[in-house]
């Protein structure tokens, strides 16, 4: 395995975001291939921790590795949201780090059915050993739920057109590779121009299956709670859709809860602003270098 296929984007911006105590104890909540997690326990002293989580079988054993060659880390094995909400405790950590998306080694093995460019099962799984593929889905959804899916999670103008062209194709066969789901994505957008016809269908596509925004629309309450006060929370999107509900939830986090000022009695004891914002958005610097960075977007947020 590879793992100079994958650049960890916004390695050092992260990394100074969380504002490393060395003694402390830290969560990387989307392992990947630990360019981030490897950066952290550069700047933990013995006493430092980090916990690292991941789903991917794939990235399950470069975190094992890891731990197995440091002391200092421990991994977690699933989705972030069951591990943060079943496994982990509140007020235990310095510092929580999200990488949200899909890392470069999955879309560039065309055997996990991540890529529209490359032959392979049309599979999109994070953890590809449990749950409905892409396959499995396009065989029995209606027309109705795809168009849905492609213009909620892609964006997708053409999402109904598409969506019957998938249910006239598989009345013949069954879609079960990713170039048939690409070539027939491409005959009804024939007019796009800067990215790949199928771009948009596909991201819609692999967000559904692996639930991947209600799983941080979910998780972003659980990790603060994870925090301890003064610890930060640093979250790296790379699609507007992601970025939206983080926005949301640090704005709402960060403002106390309004009442009337001419009540007569105030009530004691009013819920408070729980997070302050850290600086603006920051974008990643590194696009020349690594393409697929050229929409990520970092929020940081420290606890109060």
């Amino acid at each position: 395995m590879n793992q100079s296929l994958h650049q960890s984007v916004l390695l050092q911006a992260a990394t100074e975001a969380l504002a490393i105590n060395p003694s402390g104890r830290y969560l990387d909540a989307t392992f990947g291939r630990g360019g981030h997690a490897n950066e952290i326990l550069k700047k933990l002293n013995a006493q430092g921790r980090l916990d690292v989580i991941d789903r991917d079988p794939e990235a399950l054993l470069v975190a094992g590795n890891l731990a197995d060659s440091d002391s200092r880390v421990t991994v977690f094995a699933g989705d972030f949201e069951s591990v943060i909400t079943e496994q982990l405790s509140p007020d235990t950590y310095d510092g929580v780090l999200f990488d949200f998306g899909v890392s470069s080694p999955q879309i560039d093995q065309a055997e996990r059915g991540f890529s529209f460019q490359k032959d392979g099962p049309l599979d999109m799984r994070m953890d590809n050993h449990s749950g409905d593929s892409a396959a499995d889905w396009l065989a029995v959804a209606g027309l109705d739920e795809m168009r849905q899916i492609f213009w909620r999670y892609g964006e997708e103008k053409n999402a109904r057109r598409i969506a019957q062209k998938i249910i006239d194709a598989r009345d013949d066969q069954p879609l079960t590779r990713t170039s048939e789901l690409a070539d027939l994505v491409s005959e009804v957008n024939k007019a796009y121009s800067k990215k790949h016809p199928a771009t948009r269908v596909f991201q819609a596509i692999r967000i559904h299956i692996n639930d991947e925004l209600g799983q941080i629309e979910r998780s972003l309450p659980e990790s603060l709670a994870l925090l301890k006060a003064g610890g930060r929370l640093v979250v790296i999107s790379f699609h507007s859709l992601e970025d939206r509900l983080v926005k949301r939830f640090m704005k709402k986090q960060a403002k106390p809860i309004k009442v009337d000022r001419r009540m007569p009695i105030m009530p004691d004891n009013l819920p408070q602003a729980t997070i302050k914002i850290i600086g603006k958005p920051v974008k990643a610097y590194e696009v020349d270098a690594n393409i697929r960075a050229r929409s990520a977007v970092m929020r940081v947020a420290k606890r109060l």
